[in-house]
C-alpha cells in the first residue's frame, strides 16, 4: 500500500460483479478510482453454481459475448424432484440462451482486468481494515497503518459483511440470513458431456434438483455444463440446517450430502468415469432485500452487490452476478450524477437509492419476496418432493387396475398421514408464491 498514492476520487472494496462494474464505469468517466480486492488475483475469492443472465452485463460490458470467459450459453432448463431413487424431471428448450455458464474467479478476473484497461488502479492482496469515517461522513480506507482517502467509498465486499458490521450499519451475520453452498467440478471431457447431456457443442443446461438430497432441509441441489466440466453441488439453508442437527434428522456432513447427490444412481451416469478438479464451499445470501442494509446509501459511501442483500432465489430462478454488477453500475452513475450536480454530499450521492430501487434489479427482488419465503419453508422440501413423487408412482406403476388422479392422490396422502385439508396451506403457499 505504500506505493499507493494516498487520494482517490472513489474507493471501491471488492473486484467481485459490483465492485469491477462500478471501477471500470467510473474509470471510463474520468474518476480516479482504486479497486482494493484481498484476493490474490482476480476472482480469487469468487465461487457460485455457475450461470450468469447476460443481458444487464451488456449494459456494462458491450463486449461481453465476444471477449468473456463465457463456457457454455444455457438453453435447455430442467428442474427435478427426488425421492430415494425416484426421479421427476421437467425440461425447457430455449431457442436462444439468455445466460450462460462460467467459473467465477475467471468471469471477474476479465472484469477486473477491463476496469484496469478504463484506468482503475486495481490492488489486490490487501485487506481492508475498516472504511475511515469523519464526523459521520465515509472518508476513506483504513488497512493496516495505511489510510486511502476518497470523496467516496463503494462497499462491495460481499455476503460476509465485516466492514459494514464494524461501522454499525448491519447486523452482525446469522444462520437465517445466509445458506451454506458446496460445490465440486467434475472433469468428463466435451464429447461425454454433450452424450450425456442430450446436447451438441453450441448448448447448455442449467438443471435444478430438489428432494432428499438435502434430507428435508430447505434448499437443493444443481447441474450447470461447462466446455468440459460440469458443476455440481448442494446448497443448504444454514438456520435449518443446524436446526435438523439439533433435532437428529440429519447427521452426515454436508460433504457426504454432495457426495450422495453425485453418486445418485440417476445422475451419476451423466458423468460417468469424471474426476473431481475442484471442490469448494461459499456462504450466500438468503432473503435478498431482508438481508438488505437499512440503506444503500450513507454519506460518503453506497452499498452494492451481495453487501446490499441483491440475491434473487425463487427456486427456479438464481440471480446474482448480473444483479451484483448492475447495482456497481448504477452507483457509479449515482457518484458521476453527484460531480455534475455541486459535489460529492449525501443527498447527490443518495440519487442510487433512487437509481436501485427504480431498478428491475429491486423490483424482482420485491416481487419475489413470497417465493424467496417458501424457499424457506422445511414443509415444501421435506413433503411436497414426496407426494408429487408418490402420486406419479400411483399413476404409473400399476398391475391390473389403473386408479384416478383423485384415488392416486388420496393414496399418496394416506400413505403419508396428509390429510386432504392438511395439503391446502401448503398448496396455498405455493400459489401465492407465484
Amino acid at each position: 500500500m505504500s506505493s499507493v498514492p494516498t487520494k482517490f476520487d472513489v474507493v471501491v472494496i471488492g473486484a467481485g460483479p459490483a465492485g469491477s462494474a462500478a471501477a471500470y464505469t467510473l474509470a471510463k468517466e474520468g474518476f480516479k478510482t482504486l479497486l482494493i480486492d484481498r484476493g490474490r488475483g482476480g476472482g480469487e475469492k469468487e465461487l457460485f453454481g455457475g450461470r450468469v443472465y447476460a443481458q444487464p452485463l451488456r449494459e456494462v460490458w458491450p463486449e461481453l459475448d465476444k471477449e468473456a470467459p463465457i463456457q457454455r450459453w444455457v438453453t435447455r432448463e430442467r428442474i427435478s424432484m427426488v425421492n430415494g431413487d425416484e426421479v421427476f424431471t421437467v425440461e425447457y428448450k430455449s431457442p436462444a440462451g439468455k445466460s450462460f455458464t462460467a467459473f467465477l474467479p475467471q468471469l471477474t478476473s476479465w472484469m477486473a482486468r477491463k476496469a484496469e484497461q478504463a484506468g482503475a488502479l486495481y490492488v489486490n492482496e490487501i485487506t481492508v481494515d475498516e472504511i475511515a469515517f469523519r464526523d459521520g461522513k465515509a472518508v476513506g480506507v483504513r488497512s493496516g497503518s495505511d489510510t486511502i482517502e476518497a470523496d467516496v467509498v463503494i462497499d462491495a465486499e460481499g455476503v460476509n459483511r465485516l466492514l459494514l458490521e464494524r461501522a454499525g450499519l448491519v447486523e452482525k451475520l446469522k444462520p437465517d440470513h445466509v445458506a451454506l453452498g458446496v460445490k465440486e467440478i467434475l472433469r468428463t471431457g466435451a464429447t461425454q458431456l454433450e452424450a450425456s447431456f442430450g446436447i451438441d457443442s453450441s448448448e447448455g443446461v442449467s438443471w435444478v434438483v430438489v428432494g432428499d438430497i438435502t434430507k428435508g432441509v430447505p434448499g437443493g441441489g444443481f447441474i450447470y455444463t461447462n466446455k468440459e466440466t460440469v458443476s455440481i453441488g448442494v446448497v443448504l439453508h444454514l438456520k435449518h440446517a443446524i436446526e435438523a442437527i439439533e433435532a437428529g434428522s440429519l447427521n452426515q456432513h454436508v460433504y457426504e450430502l454432495v457426495e450422495g447427490f453425485r453418486l445418485h444412481p440417476f445422475f451419476r451416469r451423466l458423468w460417468r468415469d469424471a474426476t473431481i478438479s475442484e471442490y469448494g464451499g461459499h456462504l450466500t445470501i438468503e432473503g435478498g432485500l431482508k438481508f438488505a442494509p437499512e440503506r444503500f446509501a450513507y454519506p460518503g459511501l453506497l452499498v452494492v452487490g451481495d453487501a446490499a442483500g441483491l440475491l434473487l432465489s425463487t427456486g427456479v430462478n438464481y440471480r446474482g452476478v448480473d444483479f451484483a454488477a448492475y447495482s456497481g453500475k448504477l452507483a457509479a452513475e449515482a457518484v458521476k450524477y453527484a460531480r455534475d450536480h455541486g459535489g460529492f454530499t449525501y443527498d447527490n450521492i443518495s440519487v442510487y437509492e433512487t437509481y436501485l430501487k427504480n431498478s428491475f434489479v429491486y423490483k424482482d427482488l420485491k416481487k419475489h419476496l413470497a417465493a424467496e419465503m417458501l424457499m424457506n419453508d422445511p414443509a415444501l422440501f421435506a413433503k411436497l418432493p414426496r407426494i408429487a413423487l408418490g402420486l406419479f408412482r400411483e399413476l404409473y406403476e400399476q398391475d391390473y387396475s389403473t386408479p384416478t388422479p383423485y384415488e392416486a392422490l388420496i393414496s399418496v396422502l394416506n400413505n403419508e398421514n396428509i390429510g386432504l385439508f392438511n395439503l391446502l396451506p401448503l398448496t396455498l403457499s405455493v400459489v401465492r408464491s407465484l
